[in-house]
């Protein structure tokens, strides 16, 4: 038994520092769903906040010592520092305290059939198809994901069914915390190396979390790595598995592949057998793997081929994956999260054969530690656009002992720029993008921020 289960059954009033985060509001919506009375702190109005107060939750803005008093529990996010009065009032008081995660992992045994998509690449992608596929198909699942779900507007729903679907990330083995019954792996590739130090070391975690699947292993039989995570998991807790990829090996594969303006039409197959044929609307071939991924998933909830299929097709991408946020003079406007060289790759390559004139890809690099150990790779990639225009490294929570910057990246790529501010990528932007180019920003930090400056002076020169 995990502390907080048994800490999560014997109390009724828990207390969220840090409530309005993408990841801890699903979590409070589950919990004010199963009847505990809640409270919350955060330091901004956001949209996420003004939906918890919907529900009738207090909310209070700032974090302070006193926010705590007649909790039971606390549930704080990773975010904070380690010097938040309210996280310091809340380790000294004794009320027993829990990181998000270890949260999420309880809520992941209160619902018998989880199924928790793990993978460096594809996650909320997946997540978001399957959950939209199962709410189609009135499964009526809960769900808690990385990225906005376009059908419903939130990161999360909650659902009266056994249905679970639930985002597991490798960050810092956060996903060792969950226990999934199907495990999904998407795939495996270096990253977050400054925690895991080798692709080994992640595979190890891979393997943990794989080998917590209580019913089902659901994984990419194309990628190596994950067919070995597979059978080093089966060796020390045997279940069934089923297989999806490109070759028909698999038990879920595709056939007559189609692709129309970079958004693939296919055959689903199963060991032989036509179940029925997709288009799909977001773009890029590596999708054709994330709808098999979810295929399968809907498949073990008991849903018709023809379900899936149909809820798959109405799918029109996460918030942050490749998300077409305006057309303005001719100029399309997009976001992606992508911030490995593998994701930049493979959706750089995709917008590349999109018909646009010109592409454009504005990419904020992400950590230093990143940076420097897959340096060759960042520059292979950021040549596939026609140009690229770049910020300073967004450190988070690294220092820069890594002596990198992004003048060095921009020293490799011909033709590119860089910049100190949004505003200043921007105006560069708007000064030199043409009608029918495309204008992509790229990063999992706050670079979608460029994005929105460049719309308001695109539509300032709209005027």
């Amino acid at each position: 038994m995990h502390e907080i289960d048994s800490v999560l059954k014997a109390v009724k009033r828990v207390h969220f520092i840090g409530i309005g985060g993408s990841g801890m509001c699903p979590l409070a919506e589950i919990l004010y769903n199963q009847g505990y009375s809640l409270s919350g702190s955060d330091n901004n109005e956001t949209d996420t906040l003004a939906r918890i107060r919907s529900m009738g939750i207090p909310v209070t803005l700032g974090q302070r010592a006193e926010n705590i008093e007649g909790a039971e529990m606390i549930v704080y996010t990773a975010a904070l520092l380690p010097d938040n009065p309210e996280l310091v009032a809340a380790k000294a008081s004794g009320i027993p305290c829990f990181e998000r995660s270890k949260l999420l992992g309880a809520i992941t045994r209160l619902y018998p059939d989880c199924i928790g998509v793990c993978g460096t690449h594809g996650k909320t992608t997946v997540c978001a198809m399957l959950t939209q596929v199962l709410i189609e198909g009135e499964k009526d699942p809960t769900a808690v994901i990385g990225g906005k779900l376009p059908l419903t507007g939130t990161n999360g729903i909650v659902g009266k069914s056994e249905h679970m679907v639930c985002e597991s990330c490798e960050f810092v083995d956060t996903f060792l915390d969950l226990t999934p019954d199907v495990a999904v792996i998407l795939n495996i590739d270096e990253d977050h190396l400054d925690y895991f130090k080798t692709l080994d070391n992640m595979k190890k975690s891979f393997v943990k979390f794989t080998s917590f699947a209580t019913k089902k292993i659901i994984y990419n039989g194309d990628d190596p790595d994950s067919v070995e995570v597979v059978n080093e998991a089966l060796k020390i807790n045997p279940k069934p598995t089923v297989s999806f990829g490109f070759e028909p090996s698999n038990d879920y594969y595709p056939e007559n592949i189609e692709m129309v303006n970079e958004f693939a039409h296919f055959d689903v197959m199963h060991r032989g057998e036509f179940l029925g044929r997709v288009e799909l609307g977001i773009p890029g071939r590596h999708n054709i793997y994330n709808a098999l991924a979810a295929f399968a998933s809907a498949v073990h909830t008991g849903m018709a081929p023809a379900d899936i299929i149909k809820g798959i097709q109405n799918f029109r991408g996460a918030g942050r994956r490749f998300e077409i946020l305006a057309k303005l003079n001719g100029i399309t406007v997009a976001d992606d999260y992508a911030h490995h060289p593998k994701e930049l790759e493979v959706t750089l390559e995709t917008a590349m054969k999109m018909g646009y004139s010109k592409v454009w890809a504005v990419f904020q690099p992400f950590t230093y530690s990143r940076t420097k150990i897959l340096f060759d790779e960042f520059v292979r990639v950021l040549k596939i656009p026609d140009r690229c225009v770049m910020t300073e490294i967004m450190g988070s929570r690294e220092v820069n002992t890594f002596n990198i910057y992004t003048k060095d990246l921009a020293e490799q790529i011909p033709e590119s720029v860089w910049f100190n501010t949004f505003e200043e990528v921007a105006d560069y932007i708007v000064k030199n993008a043409a009608e029918n180019d495309l204008v992509i920003t790229l990063g999992c930090g706050d670079i979608y921020k460029a994005a929105k400056i460049i719309i308001n002076l695109l539509e300032g020169k709209d005027n």
